[in-house]
């Protein structure tokens, strides 16, 4: 039986080889994301480098950084060596880089939410951290410009009982919306409608009706990239006539 190699241990290293001192000589660009990883968390169990550990998680989640990072904490509360301090430091750098990504973006959007891709690309990074159903609302101003980030106000398995118009509206009203989209995930990435999705569509367009403020679109978000399915309510017919909004 072949023995496993022992661990390279980051102090064992040439010096110009560590991550910190690559990162500090070529900049935190340079450096690989196990790299990143092993910075954050900073040293191994006994018997294992900080490296391979970071090596191990990027795996466990399919080398994809974005799986790693929807990690609740109590996973990375048990990743060997880590304890509850480097977990939440490592949630906490996600969490950043979540938020970054939010301004960013918001930054990019000056115009209006007039097509479903562009409900997807607003939601995409926030639907591909969850792991249950989140429901948003989407307040917009008279030329469908987004009045605010989208709102979230239930999570869980979308029902008529987790989903009540006045939850919806009471966000339009508050930002003196003209119109408002609303929007859920399916983190099977699957978005094909669910019953309860048709009748929550009927519903909200009935209060929209009712109080003056449209209903533009229900999209259900199935994924995390512009090349993900996401079905819109409108665009299928269950809103009206396809065209004119989202």
């Amino acid at each position: 039986m072949n023995e496993r190699p022992s661990p390279v241990k980051i102090r064992a290293l040439p010096a110009d080889s560590r991550p910190r001192e690559r990162a500090e000589r070529l900049g935190v660009a340079s450096l690989g994301t196990e790299e990143l990883l092993a910075i954050l968390l900073r040293s191994g169990p006994r018997g294992r480098s900080v490296l391979e550990v970071a090596q191990d998680l990027l795996n466990r989640h399919g080398r994809r950084l974005a799986g790693l990072a929807r990690a609740p904490l109590a996973e990375l509360r048990g990743i060997p060596g880590a304890g509850r301090v480097r977990a939440i430091e490592l949630a906490a750098a996600f969490e950043l880089g979540f938020r970054l990504a939010r301004e960013e973006g918001a930054r990019r959007r000056p115009g209006p939410l007039d097509s479903p891709e562009k409900v997807q690309d607003l939601l995409a990074e926030r639907a591909a951290r969850l792991d249950q159903e989140e429901f948003w609302v989407i307040p917009l101003n008279q030329k469908h410009v987004p009045l605010c980030d989208p709102v979230a106000v239930t999570r869980g398995t979308l029902n008529q009982s987790l989903v009540h118009a006045r939850e919806v509206f009471r966000v339009a009203i508050g930002h003196a919306a003209a119109a408002v989209i609303v929007a859920h995930n399916h983190p099977s990435g699957d978005p094909a409608p669910s019953r309860a999705d048709f009748e929550v569509t009927r519903r909200l367009a009935e209060a929209g009706r009712v109080v003056g403020i449209e209903l533009l679109d229900h999209v259900i978000v199935g994924g995390n990239s512009r090349e993900a399915r996401f079905v819109s309510m409108r665009r299928e017919g269950h809103l009206g006539a396809e065209g004119g909004g989202a």
